[in-house]
């Protein structure tokens, strides 16, 4: 799919593109090709001589050359953007950018929400956008905004997982959707850390490129603040995580011990009655002050108080609880 926008009145506004044609007959500032067909790609290339990078070419680029300019001069950058999924684990998707001709080229295999806040956004302020460069400014500090209420969102997970895991009964069904809850959290967050760290670097070599007028480098640097802004965020949700997962762990370790004590309670409790029924079963003509018509049931009763005694004294003392 190919999403063309042009720039009017500070307001990017998206053209609709069914056919070569269309496409010929607009003078775009941003290109926004999501899982292009082989036709898309042709028509970029014919009409604006740009070739885009294939999907293997996008995923497999070292981290090292990410951000390079091409024999012709067009300028390449490989950035990441956090996708969430309702359905299923969030992950990282990397957007290739090229920016050729005073014109953003953007290429991606899933459409992500950072793209779509930008373009509804764009349409509501007009005056905010002035050139394709403040098109991907604007990207990256959006991302940036979008991985702040992705850490929000941790935040509230954790404190709905913290009343779990410290509620007055703790079972092993609780401890495991406890986990489950907490390894969720504790991979999204690392995620946001990694694109965040992977935006920073995308902005910091727009302006060491000396690519940014001066408007542009000044909020090129307020989204590298609001970048370290959040890697206390993160830090501190990674302590909580582990605070929590501790915590979770030690209950697990508290329910394992309240069943090994019922054993042990067992063995103590069962043990002198198995000495006694021990020395019963022996020969009692060897012993003839023993052999009279009483002795089996002395010794079962003897047996039953036996056992009686530690678990009576285990209850006095509280270690039955």
């Amino acid at each position: 799919m190919i999403n063309v926008f042009v720039l009017q009145n500070g307001r990017l506004n998206q053209v609709p593109i069914e056919s070569r044609a269309d496409l010929e007959n607009v003078a775009p500032v941003w290109v926004d090709l999501t899982d292009p067909t082989d036709d898309e790609r042709a028509w970029v290339k014919t009409i604006y001589g740009v070739i885009l990078p294939g999907e293997d070419e996008v995923k497999d680029i070292e981290a090292s050359a990410r951000y390079y300019e091409a024999e012709n001069g067009d300028l390449h950058l490989r950035t990441d953007f956090l996708l969430e999924e309702d359905d299923g684990p969030s992950r990282v998707v990397t957007v290739a950018f090229i920016l050729a001709r005073k014109m953003l080229f953007s290429v991606h295999t899933d459409d992500l929400p950072v793209f779509r806040l930008v373009r509804m956004r764009a349409r509501s302020r007009p005056g905010s956008i002035a050139d394709y460069m403040d098109v991907l400014l604007d990207l990256y500090a959006t991302d940036a905004e979008y991985s702040a209420d992705a850490l929000e969102g941790i935040y509230q997970h954790l404190e709905e997982v913290s009343g779990l895991v410290l509620q007055k009964e703790f079972t092993d069904k609780d401890a495991a959707d406890a986990l489950n809850a907490i390894a969720r959290e504790e991979d999204l967050n690392g995620r946001i850390r990694r694109n965040m760290m992977d935006t920073r670097r995308a902005v910091s070599f727009l302006m060491r490129g000396r690519l940014l007028n001066a408007e542009q480098f000044e909020e090129a640097r307020q989204i590298l603040r609001d970048i370290e802004s959040l890697d206390g965020h993160t830090s501190f949700l990674f302590d909580k995580i582990n605070f929590l997962m501790d915590a979770t762990v030690g209950f697990i370790n508290i329910n394992q011990n309240k069943i090994i004590k019922i054993f042990s309670v067992a063995s103590v409790a069962f043990l002198p009655p198995t000495l006694i029924a021990s020395i019963y079963g022996m020969n009692f003509k060897a012993f003839p002050e023993l052999e009279w018509q009483y002795g089996y049931p002395l010794a079962l009763t003897l047996m039953l108080v036996s056992m009686i005694s530690p678990v009576w004294v285990f209850l006095r003392r509280g270690w039955l609880k």
